[in-house]
């Protein structure tokens, strides 16, 4: 049976409670145990796939076509386990379920209330799929004393009295500030922060404190005394040099030991962590480094492309070399031709990342021109593919080719993808439709050409990487965008979407509609990732 460790978090939001549930998950897994993690997140949204990147960061998709919570990716990157459709819920889809049974009649004329009907379905997704598992990690989204957690937090110490006390263990991670006026830090916020919990009916067994400073042995022993907690359960958090420091800073604080005892387990032997001594080896100690220009339109918000900043630090790893990332804004670029040059010129690589709608997309396709005409490496995902194809069609002489996502028009170089087969049939859309969860969403295989530059960076001809988009390259204007030198690589196993398209006579040109950089890992970094850095590693030295 499971053991369930579940994750709140107190005083402000932002305080690392996903990387610190990815770390001790990692922690667990480094001593053999079977681990898997997941997020309820309290919002009314039934996902986040409609909510802008500017509210909410990135949206990270599973193989089995879910839009989830960035904090997925944190997940899958530090333990290696494929996230699935059933590990992040929100109280949005919690509900939409629940208004769905009582409209069907399920409840058979019940009065349907929080209690016991919202709590139960909480706690029947925290359970589900947990065959075979030691270890299920909940972590629980917002900050304590919020209106929208507050069934959650019901639904935890439901199964606290469920499951047994020695199957579950609750760590609250809170914050420790430090007044810079008083010179010294204080605990108070975590008094209250564990109080209001506590109210609430769930005292937790670990304690996880972020703070600034270093935190002595007497604010622990006196966060301890107040909290009801051994002193050794007050874990203190530091910021780290590197979130991939964080496993092994976790462990040298003790946190996986405490854990351990909590379910009355004795910890036994340490966890073997070569794979995290070696990755901050490679992060610590590299041996070059190189400059990649990412031309997008959220610039603003560093975690709308955090999957994408992990990976080209994962092709950094896997190259030895530190990887300086610029964030340059498209819209910039399309104010000033000069200022195409005088950013990009620097770039040992240049990439375009997905995104949605008509802003920046000119500059988008000018940082694409630059590449080809430069010979910069280049890599195009998503929309950077398709803007990429639009580029390469202008340069053949289709003036006028754009995308049916912009508006009409008559050179369609890309238009709305209306259907597509999937392991359960046929899918199709309509323009004019929901936005939410209609996407060709998920992992999704694809053939690639024997001879192709991608099929000898993946080593096969035949791969899988997951989706998200509305939009497809035309496959009429294949043979002109081939005359230019744009070749389609990869395509759908039924040979009706392009997948791939890249340019052989070019040091480093790649564009896939798929985005490879949920798929890449500290320890496995992707292929197309690592093949990038090392191009733009060669280009470095030739500039």
């Amino acid at each position: 049976m499971a053991r369930y460790i579940f994750i709140t978090g107190g005083v402000v939001s932002s305080l690392g409670k996903g990387l610190m549930a990815a770390s001790l998950a990692a922690l667990l897994q480094a001593r053999g145990y079977r681990v898997r993690i997941r997020k309820f997140d309290p919002y009314l949204n039934v996902d986040p796939g409609t909510m802008s990147p500017h509210q909410h960061g990135e949206v990270y998709v599973t193989d089995d076509g879910a839009e989830t919570d960035l904090d997925l990716g944190h997940y899958e990157r530090f333990t290696g386990v494929a996230s699935r459709q059933s590990d992040n819920v929100t109280s949005g889809r919690i509900y939409k379920t629940i208004i769905e049974r009582e409209r069907r009649g399920d409840y058979l004329g019940a009065t349907v209330q929080v209690i016991p009907h919202v709590t139960d379905a909480i706690k029947a997704f925290a359970q589900d799929e947990t065959e075979d598992l030691d270890f299920v990690l909940c972590e629980i989204g917002g900050t304590v004393g919020d209106i929208e957690s507050l069934p959650f937090i019901e639904a935890i110490r439901q199964l606290r009295n469920d499951l047994g006390r020695g199957q579950t263990v609750s760590i609250h991670v809170t914050l420790v500030p430090f007044i810079s006026a008083a010179g010294e830090l204080k605990t108070k916020p975590t008094q209250h922060s564990v109080r209001e919990l506590a109210s609430l009916g769930v005292q937790p067994d670990v304690l996880v404190c972020r703070s600034e400073r270093e935190l002595p042995a007497t604010e622990r022993a006196k966060i301890a005394q107040f909290c009801n907690v051994p002193t050794a359960a007050v874990i203190p958090a530091l910021d780290a040099k590197s979130i991939y420091a964080v496993p092994m800073q976790y462990h040298r604080e003790g946190l996986d030991s405490e854990v351990l005892r909590a379910f009355g387990i004795d910890p036994g032997e340490p966890p073997r962590l070569d794979r995290w001594v070696d990755i901050m080896a490679r992060l610590d100690n590299p041996e070059g480094e190189v400059t990649i220009g990412v031309v997008g339109k959220y610039m603003g918000v560093p975690d709308a492309y955090k999957s994408l900043h992990e990976a080209l630090v994962h092709g950094g790893i896997a190259n030895r070399v530190k990887v300086n990332i610029r964030w340059l804004d498209a819209e910039l670029f399309e104010q000033d031709e000069a200022e195409v040059t005088a950013r990009l010129e620097p770039m040992h690589g240049i990439l375009v990342p997905g995104g949605f709608g008509e802003r920046g997309s000119e500059g988008k396709i000018a940082g694409v021109r630059f590449a080809r005409e430069r010979s910069v490496p280049f890599f195009g995902i998503c929309l950077g593919m398709q803007m990429a194809c639009i580029e390469g069609a202008r340069e053949q002489g289709v003036k006028d080719a754009s995308t049916t996502e912009f508006g009409p028009t008559d050179e369609p170089v890309v238009g709305m993808i209306t259907e597509w087969m999937t392991a359960e049939g046929l899918q199709t859309r309509e323009e004019g439709g929901d936005l939410g969860g209609t996407m060709r969403l998920g992992a999704y295989p694809a053939k690639l050409s024997g001879n192709s530059v991608v099929a000898s960076i993946y080593g096969s001809d035949s791969i899988s990487e997951r989706h998200r988009h509305r939009y497809e390259v035309n496959t009429a204007y294949k043979g002109v965008l081939e005359q230019g030198g744009l070749v389609f690589s990869g395509m759908s196993p039924d040979g009706t979407l392009p997948e791939i398209v890249e340019r052989p006579d070019h040091p480093w040109f790649v564009g896939v509609q798929f985005h490879p950089e949920l798929k890449s890992k500290p320890f496995d970094p992707h292929p197309l990732f690592a093949s990038f850095i090392e191009a733009a590693v060669k280009h470095s030295r030739l500039v």
